[in-house]
């Protein structure tokens, strides 16, 4: 490890005496484990949608196999994607933190595959599907039955176990709101919390990106890791400017003395 700058000293004293953190993720941190951020994920057969016209509940009863299949499609992409460093060093501060909740605006799933410990999706996951009508959670289809699914194309969505409607993806679309549950665990988090991290989020989507202003109005104090600036830049009291793979493992380091790879 080269010679630390002073910010990551600063950042890793208050993470070092920190007893409830939120680490708040957005996608920046799935792009650098190659997962296309949204506005990017529309190539190949999917060049010709917008992807804001694809993303809602009237695309999806106009034409389900439409949009079933482009979140198939970006469900696989995802699928191969691995975790990095930076989703581990994640894992490496909820263990050794008292109290750390994880909230994602990420739907992938490499915090999990990573270790990480009960994320709050505030945007949903690819990979809890549920019906269309009655809500009930589906089961991920197999990737060997979706064969449209690699490569793009429409693919039927399979129907529901109990009513037969039609199963949808387990995102959030736009006008609509954010899984209640998940938004109240978040809330909660971040209105009890002495420290926020906030990583790879661009500081514009909203609800969510009210989170680190709301922590730092309430008396927390709030860390960004993010190569660009944001508007969490006015309320953050470290910010360390690089990649999340790169940034978090030396937090981790200079904090406990290891990396937090496992």
């Amino acid at each position: 490890m080269g010679q630390q700058h002073p910010p990551i000293g600063r950042a890793a004293a208050l993470l070092g005496q920190a007893r409830r953190v939120v680490i708040f993720t957005g996608a920046g941190m799935s792009a650098e484990s190659g997962v296309p951020t949204f506005r990017d994920a529309l190539t190949g057969l999917w060049r010709q949608f917008d992807a804001q016209t694809l993303a809602t509940p009237e695309a999806f009863r106009a034409d389900p196999a439409l949009v079933w299949g482009w979140y198939e499609w970006r469900r696989h992409l995802v699928s191969r994607a691995e975790p990095h460093a930076g989703h581990r060093a994640v894992s490496a501060i909820q263990s050794r933190v008292p109290h750390a909740v994880l909230v994602t605006q990420n739907v992938d799933d490499l915090h999990e595959r990573a270790g990480a410990v009960d994320p709050l999706h505030l945007h949903g996951s690819l990979f809890a599907p549920r019906c269309s009508a009655c809500a009930r959670p589906a089961s991920v289809p197999d990737d060997g039955t979706t064969e449209a699914g690699p490569t793009g194309g429409r693919v039927p969505p399979p129907g529901c176990v109990r009513c037969s409607a039609p199963v949808r993806p387990g995102v959030v679309w736009f006008g609509e709101e954010l899984p209640r549950a998940a938004l109240a665990a978040a809330v909660e988090a971040v209105s009890s919390c002495d420290l926020l991290v906030t990583v790879g989020t661009s500081g514009l989507v909203y609800p969510a990106a009210e989170l680190p202003h709301a922590a730092a109005r309430l008396g927390a104090t709030v860390i960004q890791v993010n190569p660009e600036e944001t508007p969490v830049d006015a309320v953050a009291e470290v910010n360390l400017r690089g990649p999340a793979a790169r940034v978090l493992p030396a937090l981790v380091e200079a904090t406990w003395g290891d990396t937090g790879r496992r």
